[in-house]
């Protein structure tokens, strides 16, 4: 029995555009920005920085080395949020209703300090709340130091959650993310990036 749901951020709970952050990188300075930036797991000082090796910090040092010029915080930010599309509504109001019937909702993402600067502000659904009000538990890459599909990263939030795989319904978009979760015992179910998931995940809960 499914009590537990586990979101993927970024291509799920937000719609992602590759695109718009590869323009917004590229406008910095940086060359072959596509040789650095994937829509699944970043490479290099993206990687780096999304498992926790390098601060925020060392990365605004290192991107603004790259680019030949010195950037800031703000705009390092910038072209990470190229990433975040849209936060649609409908599924926010779903988050919100899977918390009301009893399930325990956890966020598992590869992600950066510079996305979570605004994941986790009330500018996050334009309303004044935070990521953290529409979920029980986040478990983020850069804070654990490991990434999807890295199985060690699906153990940590399982071991300390004190759930079993069986328990838990694992929403992603990246088929090697899913592949690993389906490979432990997690039910999965993979949405594109973008699509409404909020009838259809009511499929995989029966």
């Amino acid at each position: 029995m499914i009590k537990n749901i586990i979101f993927d951020f970024g291509g799920v709970v937000v719609t992602i555009s590759h695109d718009e952050a590869l323009r917004r990188f590229t406008q910095l300075g940086l060359p072959d920005a596509e040789k650095w930036l994937d829509p699944y797991t970043q490479t290099g000082i993206f990687g780096e920085l999304e498992e926790g090796q390098i601060t925020a910090e060392d990365f605004r040092k290192e991107l603004s080395r790259l680019c030949g010029r010195e950037l800031s915080f703000e705009e390092c930010k910038h072209a990470w949020l190229g990433y975040r599309a849209d936060v649609p509504r409908r599924n926010l109001e779903v988050l919100k209703q899977l918390r009301k019937e009893g399930y325990r909702l956890i966020l598992l993402s590869n992600t950066n300090p510079y996305m979570m600067s605004w994941a986790e502000s009330g500018d996050f659904d334009g309303e004044g709340h935070s990521i953290h009000d529409y979920f029980d538990a986040t478990y983020l890459s850069f804070q654990l130091k490991v990434m999807k599909p890295n199985p060690l990263f699906f153990s940590k939030v399982l071991m300390a959650e004190q759930v079993s795989p069986s328990e838990c319904l694992f929403l992603d978009d990246g088929p090697r993310n899913v592949a690993a979760a389906s490979q432990m015992g997690i039910r999965t179910f993979r949405p594109d990036n973008g699509a409404d998931w909020t009838h259809e995940i009511y499929d995989y809960l029966k």
